[in-house]
């Protein structure tokens, strides 16, 4: 198997080549901006599992460069992993477009340019798996970070849509719903420890999924029912609240 993990810099990012290379021997394509980065954990992976590890550049943000970053590679993968993202500062961006605008875009737009490069490409070979990772914050608008959650709100509906297409040819689409994880994005952020995840953990979970055919899974298991009481929530009381 040949694995593209695109946002590979980011902490689920490196979990997830852990797994896939610990468990299935996976050779893999990392691909970041940070290619300093990049080239330890190709060194690292390739030492530690024996497998076939090489770094990629990719701008999730540069879509013009989109086609011949896949183009390029050698061999085509039979995997991609979108694990690219960006927090940002909701206050901030809702002064500021530009920083709203880099939120939106980093979680929507460069997810959409390049996984339908690659999605046509897997149709057209009729194999493959895609894995993209959304939030919990997509499933319902909160005033703390909306910004952050309709993007990702907008990329579950995309993947979901993507796993309709390609059923028929045999591609897989799994939808990954995180909670709150401690990553380097979320540091500054303190969290329930009941409901916050490691990116090992994470990373364990999407394999899991993979593993058993899975379509959409939750990050910790206890957000699929937090989830399901926020969504039905009415709105009249919805609104009154402050998360």
């Amino acid at each position: 198997m040949n694995l593209l993990i695109l946002g590979a810099n980011s902490d689920i990012g490196q979990e997830i080549a852990r797994q896939f290379a610990g468990n299935d021997k996976a050779n893999l394509i990392l691909a970041s901006r940070d290619q300093e980065e990049l080239a330890k954990q190709v060194q690292d992976l390739s030492l530690r599992y024996g497998v076939k590890a090489k770094a990629g550049f990719f701008d999730a943000l540069d879509y013009e460069s989109h086609a011949s970053f896949y183009r390029g590679l050698d061999p085509k993968p039979d995997g991609v992993v979108a694990a690219f993202g960006f927090l940002g500062n909701q206050t901030a961006a809702q002064g500021d477009f530009q920083e709203a605008r880099k939120i939106i875009e980093t979680n929507y737009l460069g997810a959409v340019s390049i996984l339908e490069i690659i999605a046509a490409d897997f149709e057209t070979r009729g194999h493959g798996f895609i894995i993209g990772l959304s939030s919990v914050a997509g499933l319902r608008g909160r005033q703390s970070n909306y910004l952050y959650g309709s993007a990702k709100g907008g990329l579950a509906i995309y993947l979901s849509g993507l796993r309709n297409r390609l059923h028929r040819s045999g591609v897989r689409v799994i939808t990954v719903l995180p909670g709150f994880v401690r990553t380097k994005m979320t540091e500054e952020m303190e969290f329930p420890d009941l409901l916050v995840s490691e990116p090992a953990a994470v990373a364990e979970d999407i394999h899991q999924a993979y593993k058993k055919g899975k379509d959409v899974i939750y990050s910790k298991w206890l957000w699929r029912w937090i989830m399901l009481l926020i969504r039905l929530t009415p709105e009249a009381v919805f609104k009154r609240l402050k998360l």
